[in-house]
């Protein structure tokens, strides 16, 4: 049979830098595990714009479809600020989401032991945590219609709207409770019931959807303003948390900061099953395209390398070497290896970008 495919696409900024880390894996898993990946590269948002005027090209849009798993560095940085918004580099990576039709958004925020005091809350607070954001990503009032800028009398009016069908609220909640019951069984729905009618369909569906599929599932619901002040009060309560795309683009941004550092964080969009039964998937770290640091290795990998990760898990149901990987970064961090991000008061070694990629491969190489 032939190998999974992965389309990477580096992107900007950072995104080659953390990207070549990952690719050490990828090739340490073909020489010490047989596992092995067809890997291309492609290229997305400023990048693809130097080259092609566009953020991303139909060609590679096509590739990505074509692909067991995309996974993605960072778009963007101040030189394309000039540029119209039809064609800034992040419409790169909107586009990719929205013809993959990736509508579940995976964010875990986890705190490693070793950087509990890297967070701005108390150590007692997030130590331990372990949680997942579920954002709905397709829809939303991203991409609600109408919208734009329009003048109504003598001044301009912004119009964005929030619309939701069942069926796309339905198809998160599953992937929600699915989840969870790989976890603690536990999910907390989010929106605004209590002001927008949105939020009173999106209560409806979250919950006809667990009474009728998942009753083995604990099942609450909150409004999103309280979700965001019970996230940095007592984040440890909550296990998966569903919610729609704007509050999700708000709430998995506050709970990344409760780990410590940008730098950690892994993400996963995922879709329908394609033929083969995986799932349409697009993995990047959240941290985005840092032009501030780029070139100076100064980056921290971690964030891409957990992106991997995920894939391996979600894609690949290579849930074992998955943990590999984590276990792999948490022993790293423990023996207090720092990138530049992650240098706080209490000191630590300081390493370079790929300095913690060969450190990890250490790890990797010591459980075997």
């Amino acid at each position: 049979m032939a190998n999974p495919s992965l389309l990477i696409l580096a992107g900007d900024g950072i995104g080659p830098e953390v990207m070549a880390e990952v690719k050490k894996l990828i090739r340490w898993f073909e020489a010490k595990r047989g596992i092995a990946f067809d890997v291309s590269d492609d290229l997305v948002g400023g990048a693809a714009y130097d080259k092609s005027g566009t953020p991303l090209t139909d060609e590679t849009m096509a590739r990505a479809q074509a692909a067991d798993a995309v996974l993605l560095g960072a778009v963007g940085g101040p030189k394309y600020d000039v540029l119209d918004f039809s064609v800034k580099p992040e419409r790169g990576l909107l586009r990719l989401r929205k013809e993959m039709d990736l509508y579940a958004n995976l964010r875990p925020a986890q705190c490693f032991d070793a950087l509990a005091d890297f967070s701005s809350l108390k150590r007692d607070i997030v130590a331990g945590l372990d949680i997942m954001i579920v954002r709905e990503l397709t829809s939303g009032v991203y991409f609600g219609e109408p919208r734009g800028i329009f003048t109504e009398g003598n001044e301009r009016v912004g119009i964005n709207t929030q619309r939701y069908t069942e069926s796309e609220i339905a198809r998160v909640a599953r992937s929600a409770f699915e989840l969870a019951r790989k976890r603690n069984g536990k999910v907390c729905s989010m929106e605004k019931a209590n002001v927008m009618e949105s939020g009173v369909l999106w209560r409806q569906v979250v919950q006809e959807v667990h009474d009728k599929e998942y009753p083995d599932i604990q099942l609450s619901h909150m409004y999103a303003d309280n979700g965001a002040m019970q996230l940095v009060r007592a984040p440890k309560q909550f296990d998966v948390i569903v919610t729609d795309n704007l509050f999700g683009d708000v709430l998995s941004d506050c709970a990344a900061m409760l780990t410590g550092s940008l730098g950690m964080l892994p993400s996963a969009s995922l879709g329908a099953p394609m033929a083969n039964g995986r799932p349409k998937a697009l993995y990047e770290p959240v941290h985005g395209s840092a032009p501030d640091i780029a070139g100076q290795g100064k980056a921290n990998p971690i964030a891409c390398i957990l992106s991997f990760a995920m894939a391996l898990r979600y894609s690949f149901d290579l849930g074992v070497e998955a943990a590999r990987v984590e276990q792999a970064v948490e022993k790293v961090l423990a023996d207090g290896l720092r990138t530049a991000d992650l240098m706080g008061p209490e000191g630590g070694v300081p390493v370079s970008t790929s300095g913690m990629g060969d450190a990890i491969l250490a790890a990797l190489d010591a459980s075997l």
